[in-house]
């Protein structure tokens, strides 16, 4: 499971802890603005559809579909929906630059982070870092040379100082010629401000697993059950030993342009692989046993709060749709029910998002 930045920072920081209260929650409203980032944002005024893709209303079973599913997938439940509009790929480069270039935003990765926000989210008495650690940084994806412990994901996240989207590798790096590639070191909170400029929002959890699978039902990937890495490269996956070798048998070793594989069957690309995607939804670990009722669910929102026992001092939202760095060895985010959380002040290397209306 990708853990969130303060997990890394705690790593960096050398003040792991332990024997943390496992009953903590956090209680934030699922529909609020976390942070004061997205209020002088204005909307755009641009209220069509392009580049977008109108789901139908209906009803479907949510939740796992294969016996490796995660306890948090299940049970798998009824869910129906209204139709929605959404974006047919995830949001790139060059769409997240004119939002900047129009609003003057600033990323969450582009500031220096707030110990006094930081240390909310961790146990009590951790130890404040020092300051040369509190600057404008990133989770960036360094691989090791060697196969590593897959217990131990400090051994391929680094936090990076001068790492955001128009420097996804740190400093001395850039976007130059990738304005088609999805955008990424994407906080949930910066995501936010982008869709309050566009007139739009973040998918729903049940909004974007109903959209990934395209119409199929009951099946593991948005193409079917053919494993991913059976025929034809049907997403940009890690093929290979994860986090050491990656063979590039999709054709990519890590971001692909958006819709460079083939379209599911709501004509949405890239609803596996490439970038995570966030969703509005706050996570709870046991959500789906409190919606999973005999007459099903509809159009439902997620929880009113965040529980996550591995780290219970941090309220995360949802993220869906895995990345590059998936493979089945350690995460098969590829699959249309996997599910997987991280701090909303977070941005990564492989997290980016897309839109509904």
């Amino acid at each position: 499971m990708i853990k969130n930045k303060i997990s890394v920072l705690l790593i960096a920081f050398a003040a792991i802890a332990c024997n943390q209260d496992k009953k903590t929650t956090s209680s934030l409203d699922t529909n609020e603005v976390i942070t004061d980032k997205t209020v002088n944002i204005a909307f755009s005024g641009d209220t069509s559809t392009t580049g977008m893709v109108y789901i139908k209303a209906g009803t479907f079973m949510m939740g796992a579909d294969n016996a490796q599913a995660d306890k948090d997938e299940y049970p798998k439940h009824k869910v129906s929906l209204d139709g929605f509009w959404m974006d047919e790929h995830e949001v790139t480069n060059a769409q997240f630059a004119k939002f900047v270039a129009a609003t003057n935003y600033i990323t969450t990765a582009e500031q220096k982070p707030d110990w006094e926000e930081l240390k909310k989210q961790l146990p009590p008495n951790t130890p404040k870092p020092d300051e040369s650690q509190l600057v404008p940084s990133s989770l960036v994806f360094t691989p090791p040379n060697q196969p590593v412990n897959l217990n131990d994901y400090s051994q391929w996240w680094s936090w990076v100082e001068g790492a955001n989207w128009k420097h996804p590798k740190g400093k001395g790096s850039d976007i130059e010629g990738k304005e088609n590639y999805p955008v990424v070191h994407i906080s949930w909170d910066d995501a936010m401000a982008y869709c309050k400029w566009a007139g739009k929002r973040l998918p729903t959890e049940a909004e974007w697993e109903y959209a990934a699978r395209g119409g199929l039902q009951d099946k593991i990937y948005p193409w079917g059950n053919e494993h991913i890495n059976i025929g034809k490269a049907k997403a940009n996956s890690w093929e290979g030993s994860f986090p050491d070798k990656n063979t590039g048998f999709d054709g990519f070793k890590e971001l692909a342009p958006v819709k460079s594989f083939s379209k599911n069957g709501y004509q949405l690309y890239d609803m596996a692989g490439n970038v995570w995607e966030w969703c509005a939804d706050w996570y709870r670990n046991d959500y789906y046993q409190s919606v999973n009722k005999p007459d099903g669910v509809k159009n439902p929102k997620g929880p009113s709060d965040s529980y996550d026992p591995d780290e219970p001092y941090t309220p995360k939202k949802v993220a869906r749709g895995g990345s590059y760095m998936c493979n089945d060895s350690y995460c098969s985010g590829y699959r249309v029910a996997r599910r997987m959380k991280s701090s909303y002040d977070s941005g990564m290397s492989n997290m980016g998002f897309r839109c509904v209306r």
